[in-house]
């Protein structure tokens, strides 16, 4: 991100904010924030505000990745999940935008032993291994509430080591819950998985701009439609080969799964399509500039 200008950014993350709702990855929840590119130690987050009715820069927050407080005093009133982002700042120094929704396409995912993987070449962005963070295994006894909520420190940390997984839940591909062992060594720049569900509550992914956290974000949601369309064929098509069994076994029990993309092919497929990211982008910010509901006061990103 170095040489981009702040206004630039600042327009980007008012635009993100209104792909990320004209999509329906989120609703009046959820948030998208990027790191500062003047000084890393902070980041900007929009005010505890609705996506689409983010417009300007009275309505965007600066803050500081140690604490998630914000710089200003007289800042507007913030996310509670502010942590969400921080803590994820803090552990992994290439991430430079993250996003958190609730997109319920991809909630059954969460609460289910079907683990949500890539079925198609697009979704290879959101990488082989998504794991699932169960808030339930980091609350502390001062935790007073269990309301699924990232809002201090220990549990955005509890999420932030969730995207590289060190347990022994960490090598099954089936619902893999957030225990961790510390480790000696330090963690790569950025994480290995880069996206991860949070039980009953939605996801967080991260991106190294804030273009590749909306990619990342959209195409997880159409992942998990075409992922679960493709389940109740496959699973209806087991059934009826179970119903139609005969004594001659005209049709012999054959039980199948779909077909996932493999490690591999999540990898080149993503650095293929990594290549012509900006396509989307351009197309998506067309969308919000012209469909009347959103304003951008610094105007349409750079670029498009």
């Amino acid at each position: 991100m170095a040489g981009t200008s702040q206004e630039s950014v600042f327009s980007t993350l008012i635009a993100a904010n209104h792909i990320l709702h004209y999509h329906k990855v989120v609703d009046a929840f959820g948030h998208i924030s990027v790191r500062n590119p003047a000084n890393p130690s902070t980041f900007f987050l929009s005010g505890n505000l609705a996506p689409a009715l983010v417009s300007g820069l009275q309505d965007l927050v600066e803050y500081r990745v140690e604490d998630a407080g914000a710089v200003r005093e007289d800042a507007p009133r913030g996310y509670a999940e502010r942590f969400i982002h921080s803590e994820i700042y803090k552990k992994w120094p290439e991430v430079n935008s993250v996003v958190h929704a609730h997109a319920e396409d991809v909630i059954p995912f969460s609460i289910s032993s079907q683990p949500i993987r890539p079925v198609y070449h697009m979704a290879g962005v959101i990488g082989a291994c998504v794991p699932v963070f169960d808030i339930n295994n980091h609350y502390k006894p001062s935790d007073t509430t269990h309301n699924l909520l990232v809002t201090n420190s220990h549990l955005g940390v509890g999420l932030a080591n969730a995207f590289s997984p060190t347990s022994a839940f960490a090598k099954p591909i089936n619902m893999i819950k957030s225990y961790f062992s510390s480790s000696d060594s330090p963690p790569p720049p950025f994480p290995p998985n880069p996206t991860v569900l949070m039980r009953g509550h939605g996801f967080t992914c991260v991106g190294t701009s804030i273009q590749e956290s909306v990619y990342r974000s959209i195409y997880l949601c159409s992942n998990a439609r075409v992922q679960t369309n493709a389940l109740l064929i496959q699973n209806t098509f087991n059934v009826r080969k179970l119903a139609v069994k005969s004594v001659d076994d005209v049709f012999p029990i054959d039980m199948k799964d779909i077909t996932y993309l493999s490690d591999r092919e999540c990898v080149d497929a993503w650095e293929a399509n990594k290549a012509q990211a900006a396509r989307p982008w351009k197309l998506w910010c067309k969308e919000v500039e012209t469909s009347g509901l959103y304003s951008n006061q610094l105007g349409p990103p750079p670029g498009t």
